[in-house]
């Protein structure tokens, strides 16, 4: 058996640094990090990591024309054990792995949404 512990919440975006600030002064949440690429906001406890994508479009809910983009990071104790209990449930493993040297995986749903397992 895997316990997931929600590690962060990843959503796309045109500009991370715009939609951070957003939610640090909507929400007081924390800016923790930021880069080029990404901003990291800590809102309630929880890791809020706004990842910039090239040519994002924005979802156009309630239209599934262009869908939410959200992606879930969990930690796990053991992610070779984690990943093979999470087999059992219906993921698979992303080949090749984005970032092989990491100490996490990326994975897909059974709906085929990725999400990441790590050790803390």
């Amino acid at each position: 058996m895997v316990t997931l512990r929600l590690a962060a919440i990843t959503v796309d975006c045109a500009d991370p640094g715009a939609l951070a600030a957003f939610y640090c002064a909507a929400a007081g949440a924390e800016l923790t990090h930021e880069d080029d690429d990404s901003a990291w906001v800590t809102m309630d406890g929880t890791t809020w990591i706004y990842r910039k994508v090239d040519d994002y479009r924005a979802p156009t809910w309630p239209s599934s024309e262009v869908p939410l983009q959200v992606h879930l990071e969990f930690y796990v104790d053991d992610v070779a054990q984690a990943e093979k209990s999470l087999h059992g449930y219906g993921a698979t493993t992303i080949e090749p792995q984005p970032n092989p040297d990491s100490r996490g995986l990326v994975m897909l749903d059974p709906a085929g949404r990725p999400f990441c397992i790590g050790v803390r």
